[in-house]
């Protein structure tokens, strides 16, 4: 017969050898602990970086704003009768080559008093479309304006539910605004 009693009992004894050595083999720990593991640490410092990019963009849009407002505050915008077009090419000279200027928008406004500085929507949430009406009005001395830049980052990772983007096509809006009142030029 062959399924007999005493050749069921040595496939087990067989089997459980084999299972213990198995168990036992410690050959391949490495490659098996790092397919586990290698994943979420490169999603985690895909992520990490990911984030210091969009602010140092960020920074860097904020800083380049701050420097080329200083000169409609200072009147040497006015002086030299800047437009949105000037103006742009003035953030852009300070942005270091990390935007595509064509698509940075500006908007430069007067406003009566800073009370009644605020932020509308530039964007449609849905569509990603922009709703700024690009415009230029660097006002005169001691007048209180409003200037804003705003541009649409792309973003890389979507993994895990991790995404900056808080825009349609994986893009991140990035934005400064100063509000100042001119010097009496």
């Amino acid at each position: 017969m062959f399924f007999s009693i005493k050749n069921i009992g040595a496939r087990l004894i067989k089997t459980a050898t084999r299972r213990r050595r198995f168990l036992a083999n410690e050959n391949g720990v490495t490659a098996v602990e790092f397919a586990m593991l290698g994943l979420p640490f490169f999603v985690i410092i895909g992520a990490i970086l990911e984030t210091a990019l969009v602010f140092f963009a960020s920074q860097v849009l904020d800083s380049a704003l701050n420097d080329s407002a200083r000169l409609i505050r200072t009147g040497q915008a006015q002086a030299q009768n800047y437009n949105v077009n000037t103006f742009r090419g003035a953030v852009c000279s300070e942005l270091y080559g990390l935007f595509d200027c064509k698509k940075l928008k500006i908007r430069v406004s007067k406003i009566n008093t800073f009370s009644s500085a605020g932020l509308t929507s530039v964007i449609d949430p849905k569509t990603g479309d922009w709703k700024l009406v690009q415009s230029y009005n660097d006002g005169v001395a001691s007048s209180i304006i409003m200037v804003e830049a705003y541009y649409k980052w792309s973003t890389i990772l979507d993994f895990f539910g991790f995404n900056l983007a808080d825009l349609p096509g994986n893009k991140r809006l990035l934005s400064a605004v100063r509000v100042f009142r001119n010097e009496p030029f």
